[in-house]
Order: structure tokens, then sequence, then C-alpha cells
């Protein structure tokens, strides 16, 4: 059973933004307008882009964080649901069941990385963009959390393909939307525990760091630093 990860390269990303537009199309995330995201700070992403600026004059220094869930294996969010609707799943991945949620945020609050968000009000996809849904991700309703699923249905349509081709599935077999879309190849997805794949290479590099892991939640996003 694969152990699914992810490695942001920080000397790579340029913050173009391209990953947050992939998931929204991605995961039919909807768009919850202006007023929502300025007046009542209810901006809604799966992953989103955390700015972080070091130095001082002149030698200040501005790079982006790309922050989705962080999938950890110590998952706060798991253990305060009281109804179970979230979960840890065999393959690493924290699972969202949406139709069991009840809305309390227990999930939310318990999470060091503000990684899920609510639907406050009846989603909405303006123009075109509902008939250019992905038929892969159910739509959500009101009222429940919702969070990044390391795009679960690109997994079992690999794992899927891999079965009817009478093999297990591979590294390399998956790859998540932001990954695919990064212009500049800062995202690397895939088995932490396959010993030659490349995201576990990279996740044993000096580099490689992970946030917030004093917490003991042993998230399985880590990050690589600039290049000195």
């Amino acid at each position: 059973m694969p152990r699914w990860g992810m490695v942001i390269d920080l000397d790579r990303c340029t913050g173009c933004g391209a990953c947050m537009a992939a998931c929204h199309q991605e995961n039919n995330l909807a768009a919850v307008g202006m007023q929502q995201t300025r007046d009542e700070s209810r901006a809604f992403h799966w992953l989103r882009l955390m700015p972080e600026v070091s130095g001082s004059a002149p030698n200040v220094k501005l790079r982006f964080l790309p922050q989705p869930c962080f999938h950890c294996d110590n998952p706060p969010c798991v253990r305060v649901c009281p109804v179970h609707a979230t979960y840890l799943g065999e393959d690493g991945i924290v699972g969202q069941i949406y139709a069991r949620c009840i809305g309390c945020r227990y999930c939310m609050a318990a999470c060091p990385y503000s990684a899920k968000v609510f639907n406050w009000y009846r989603p909405i996809w303006p123009g075109e963009s509902r008939r250019k849904a992905n038929p892969d991700v159910s739509r959500r309703p009101d009222g429940v959390v919702e969070k990044c699923t390391f795009c679960h249905h690109r997994i079992m349509r690999a794992k899927e393909a891999a079965r009817a081709e009478g093999r297990p599935l591979q590294d390399g077999d998956v790859t998540t939307a932001c990954a695919e879309i990064c212009p500049a190849r800062a995202i690397t997805f895939g088995d932490l525990d396959d010993e030659t794949s490349r995201v576990r290479e990279l996740s044993h590099s000096p580099r490689a760091f992970r946030l917030l892991h004093d917490l003991g939640t042993r998230p399985k996003v880590y990050y690589l630093a600039d290049k000195e």
C-alpha cells in the first residue's frame, strides 16, 4: 500500500498561482465572490499560497509557501470529529465524508495548518464553469467542511488502470493537478514508502523540512528550503 506524500521546492516556486487555479478546476471548487473574500474573510481554497517575508531593507526577500492539506500521519482533525466524517486512510490520505459532516467545524479549529474550509452559503458556479465541472469529483453542498484530497479520484483511477493491467500501482502512475500544472516543476507527488521514488529521495534531502513538525502531527508534505 503506497503512502502518498508531497515535496514542494521553495527555490523553484515563483508564486504564479497556477497550482491554485488547477486545484479549483480539478476539484469543482465553488466561487464565493468578492464580498465573502474581502469583507467576511471567507476565501475558499483547498491550496493557498502563503507569502513569507524575510530580511530587512534593502535586502528584503519574498517567497511563497503553497499549502495544501498536509495529510498528517497523526491528524488532530480526525481525533476531534464527533461523527467520524474525517478519517485517516490506509494510504495515508486524510479523507472527508461530506454526507456525514454536520458542520460543527471542530476539525477546522484543531488543524494547526488551517487547511480546511467551510461552505457558509450554497456554492455557486457562475457562467460556463458548471458545464466544465469534473465528473469524477462531487460538488459539495453548503454547511460542510472541505479540504484537499491529494486528488484522490486520480489515485482511484490509476488503481483501476493498474488492476486492469494485472500489476501493482507504481510510483509515477499518479500525480496531483497542482503538481501536473506547475510550470517550474516545484511540486513532486508520490509514494513516500517507495525507496526508488523521487518524492522519497527529495523528502530525505538536507534541504527538506516540515511545517510545525514539533507538534507531533507528522505531516506528509515536505518543503525544500531555498538554496544558498
